[in-house]
């Protein structure tokens, strides 16, 4: 089932994601359900505070990123099957050079910004399972698991851009509080009350 996805200004957003156990309520039917509303949006990653749920759960599938240009014929292949349910994850290490990429986010849709990160990193999390992994990602992969754990941290991609991007995207993020925005999914608007 697709879910709506909520809007930058959504409490929700801004909270830090709860642990959860193996025995949350309907567990499968809701990873499969953020799955489905991901694809529906064409996105890469949604975690659960986007869809409400102030719990540490995302999930990514980082295929899109395969066809872009400059990747190596080993990114291509790796990007291509990089699709993962990440539970309760813990980023252990950050590590490497710094670079920018443009990001978007389905919460804040129409905003584009580049946004620097670590190209490494170590993390520890359950799968869909309830498997424990400790595993070590770079480049694109690293960067989709970023943005999205920064979402179950209460974290917005908005957040790590410049005092002079952020002047500069004012008016769009206004617009989205406002629900002056189309998108090509659903979504669940936190409008602004008139003063």
């Amino acid at each position: 089932m697709i879910l709506s996805i909520v809007g930058y200004g959504d409490p929700v957003l801004r909270k830090v994601g709860e642990d959860i156990t193996k025995d949350y309520p309907n567990l499968q039917e809701l990873i499969a359900n953020m799955y489905e509303t991901m694809y529906g949006a064409y996105g890469v990653g949604l975690a659960a505070p986007q869809i409400g749920l102030p719990i540490r759960l995302f999930v990514v599938d980082a295929a899109p990123f395969a066809e872009m240009e400059g990747n190596t014929e080993e990114e291509i292949a790796f990007l291509t099957t990089f699709k993962k349910t990440f539970i309760n994850a813990k980023i252990l290490k950050e590590e490497g050079e710094e670079w920018a990429f443009n990001e978007g986010c389905l919460s804040i849709p129409e905003v584009h910004e580049p946004v620097k990160r670590k190209s490494k990193i170590q993390i520890e999390y359950y799968d869909e399972n309830f498997v424990k992994h400790i595993d070590e990602f770079d480049g694109l992969a690293a960067r989709v698991i970023q943005h999205e754990y920064d979402h179950i941290e209460g974290v917005l991609f908005t957040d790590k851009v410049s005092v002079l991007k952020k002047k500069l995207i004012s008016k769009k993020l206004n617009n989205i509080l406002e629900g002056k925005i189309f998108t090509d999914y659903k979504m669940k608007l936190n409008k602004k009350k008139g003063r």
